[in-house]
């Protein structure tokens, strides 16, 4: 990985609050009971894919990054703490020193999973790493959820242009977030300047049908539009009658008309009347994008459609369906005794249901066939077979409380593109399905 943050870096707030109050009671108890300094390994995974869906998506990696560094107490926290009574003296005086100082490893951001994949590895005391947990997870359920939507999404544009346009269908902060998952996922570029501004993801947008409604005539909005942006900008077609607005456009912009905006209607015929009408009046180069609540499966619907560009907003940020992964973050090794050189014991939630755990320090790795395809999620706590070496997906993130693997968001999404192309050939159908790849311990 790139260590070096081609991103632009904004002021963040302390993430320290982004918690749950008993993780706090938790090393309020460790901490009197003299446990809080074992050397312990956290790890975050899932048990099961969302149903239907055939891999996920890691995504939100370097913004659990910015999180931990930014995981500190300052003065009014620490008041807070104190006036509603959460913890002890002992306790705010351990919390107003944190900075977490422990290791983490993780699935790089991009990649894929599957159930039991050991997406990120957390290790240093039990105090600094159980803090940790409800941040980490709020970052990557969210992430990956909008990344697994997004890259079924791209998978059924076929190279077809996605533009993220959900922002005003969630959170203002989640928005953001969702703009940066998406575009690891695959999409092109987004309508939020938040986005842009934070992460340089290209943004794009033109005008909505205010702007038509505002003006007397649909022909001097478009007439202002062009004026304004050039020949080159995007009008929207279908306030009124589609094929009079299409013709008024080109009479207005001329053959060099970037492109036409459809969103209402009958998407599949509207879009073929369109480029008719387009290729008719000369305007052969001018594109075609569609809007109005687009899903992976209208996407796909649209696949022999002559459309060029799909914007999506209320699916993508809500997950289409599947707003989070179900990760947990599971204490799975912890030493005896608070000493530096006591050995790990694993240890495992033990349980009836569909809650059940694997202890122990693990490792992942990728089995392929002799044409490179993936066949299958191996992963164990001992060593890494013969045959595996090489192949292992974990990868250094943080070291001694450092940052080590930031890198700029391209690389995630250049990497999301080669995973999922090693996958086989069936994860990229949208039919209901188990995972494409098993999971093997060993």
């Amino acid at each position: 990985m790139n260590s070096a943050d081609l991103g632009r870096r904004v002021g963040v707030p302390s993430t320290a609050l982004f918690t749950d109050q008993y993780e706090l009671t938790m090393v309020q108890a460790a901490l009197k009971a003299g446990t809080a300094g074992r050397h312990s390994v956290f790890e975050a995974f899932t048990r099961r894919l969302p149903e239907g869906r055939r891999y996920g998506v890691v995504a939100g990696t370097g913004r659990v990054l910015d999180a931990v560094e930014n995981f500190h107490f300052d003065d009014e926290m620490i008041g807070f703490l104190r006036q509603q009574d959460i913890v002890d003296e002992p306790t705010l005086e351990w919390l107003a020193g944190y900075r977490f100082s422990g290791d983490i490893w993780g699935y790089p951001e991009g990649e894929v999973y599957f159930p039991g994949s050991p997406i990120l590895r957390v290790e240093g005391s039990f105090a600094e790493c159980v803090l940790l947990e409800t941040v980490i997870l709020s970052i990557l359920n969210h992430d990956s959820a909008i990344a697994a939507a997004a890259s079924r999404m791209s998978a059924a544009a076929g190279g077809r242009r996605l533009i993220e346009m959900g922002a005003r269908r969630t959170h203002e902060l989640s928005a953001v977030a969702s703009a940066r998952a998406a575009y690891v996922g695959g999409f092109d570029a987004t309508s939020d300047l938040a986005a842009g501004f934070r992460y340089g993801i290209p943004t794009v947008g033109t005008s909505a049908h205010a702007f038509t409604l505002l003006h007397d005539t649909e022909r001097d909005a478009f007439r202002a539009q062009v004026d304004s942006l050039g020949r080159g900008t995007t009008l929207l077609v279908d306030t009124y009658d589609v094929a009079e607005a299409v013709r008024a456009a080109v009479e207005i912009a001329g053959p060099e008309l970037g492109a036409v905006r459809i969103d209402s209607g009958d998407l599949l015929l509207v879009a073929h009347r369109v480029r008719q009408q387009l290729d008719e009046l000369g305007a052969t180069g001018t594109k075609i994008v569609v809007t109005s609540d687009l899903d992976e499966y209208a996407i796909a619907s649209l696949a022999a459609a002559p459309v060029d560009a799909y914007g999506v907003g209320t699916q993508l940020v809500t997950g289409s369906g599947h707003p989070t992964c179900s990760m947990v973050y599971k204490l799975v090794a912890r030493a005896g005794a608070a000493d530096a050189d006591a050995p790990l014991v694993p240890v495992a939630k033990k349980s009836l249901g569909a809650k059940s755990s694997v202890g122990g320090r693990k490792w992942a790795a990728r089995r392929v066939d002799e044409g490179g395809v993936a066949e299958a999620e191996v992963i164990g706590t001992g060593a890494v077979p013969e045959e595996l070496a090489g192949r292992e997906l974990l990868v250094e993130l943080v070291r001694d409380g450092a940052v080590v693997a930031r890198e700029p968001l391209e690389a995630a999404r250049e990497r999301h593109v080669a995973a999922r192309a090693g996958l086989p050939m069936s994860a990229m159908q949208l039919s209901r399905g188990e995972p494409v790849l098993g999971t093997e311990y060993v």
